[in-house]
């Protein structure tokens, strides 16, 4: 299992760090490529957005392979719906953790009146994108239609709202501030494109969210350090995935990023899914302020 386990991080791990040392960062491309409308993965049957590095996987199988959807579901699960995956379709692995608590440890923990130790898995399983399958039902293969981009700048502006953060709008930088805990953006008249005003408070509320008093990321690394390019990473991704969720398009804000991001994935072929699991724990946190105030 160790080594089944560890080359499934070293594989997806690998496939990334050869996206950014091309120049395409795996969050935003997939709306310059693909002609899949502008959202999150989720399965056909259950409608349940995949999260963490399934997005990121799903996302690039999307843009390698064309696909008009970001709708996918398993072999089974489409003759479950009266179809069937088309002859010679090859699948796209995405994975799942979880822990488990070994037999003997539980019943050694039980007698000791102690909690018993887990022990992480990853296992990997195979989906289908809807354009791979025949014979499924209307409803799951009909195109998904982008959010209005108006009502979608109004989801934001609900998400700043219902947060509660302390959002200071003013001055030419954009940043978080961990220690006095508020976020400072530039008035939209300074940003180029209107939209990009939205995209970059996403950002900064990504690093919000990391505080102590919120999810508790560490975010005590100084510019230049793996902890500062490890936290940026999860609030560029988090920035992505709540857009996605929202209709607007990502992009990208920190390209300069990219050269502090490639040491920390080489180094740790673990890196990449912790901080997509931490992003989608940001873009969550922050989607339900929205949800709330709905």
């Amino acid at each position: 299992m160790k080594d089944h386990r560890q080359s499934l991080y070293a594989e997806v791990t690998q496939r990334i760090i050869a996206e950014l040392e091309a120049g395409r960062l795996p969050w935003v491309q997939p709306w310059d490529a693909s002609q899949c409308a502008c959202t999150m993965p989720s399965n056909a049957m259950s409608g349940r957005s995949y999260s963490g590095i399934n997005v990121l996987i799903l996302w690039g199988a999307g843009v390698e392979q064309g696909f008009t959807s970001q709708r996918w579901l398993t072999y089974r699960q489409a003759e479950q719906a009266g179809g069937h995956v088309r002859r010679g379709e090859k699948g796209t692995v995405i994975c799942y953790a979880d822990r488990f608590t070994l037999r003997d440890g539980a019943d050694k923990a039980q007698s000791e009146d102690r909690e018993a130790r887990t022990v992480a898995f990853l296992n990997r399983f195979t989906v289908f994108n809807v354009d791979q399958c025949e014979g499924l039902p209307e409803a799951l293969k009909s195109l998904q239609v982008s959010a209005d981009p108006i009502v979608a700048v109004e989801a934001v502006d609900a998400i700043i709202r219902a947060s509660g953060a302390d959002v200071r709008i003013g001055g030419g930088e954009a940043y978080y501030s961990p220690v006095q805990d508020y976020v400072a953006v530039p008035p939209q008249a300074a940003f180029h494109e209107p939209i990009n005003w939205y995209r970059t408070a996403l950002h900064e509320l990504g690093h919000w969210t990391g505080h102590t008093s919120r999810l508790g990321r560490d975010q005590s690394g100084k510019f230049g350090s793996a902890a500062y390019a490890r936290e940026e990473l999860v609030a560029e991704m988090a920035s992505a995935f709540a857009c996605a969720s929202l209709g607007i398009v990502p992009t990208v804000r920190h390209a300069d990023y990219v050269g502090a991001w490639l040491p920390v994935l080489r180094a740790d072929e673990k890196a990449i899914f912790r901080a997509a699991s931490a992003a989608s724990k940001a873009a969550d946190f922050l989607l339900s302020c929205g949800e709330a105030q709905a």
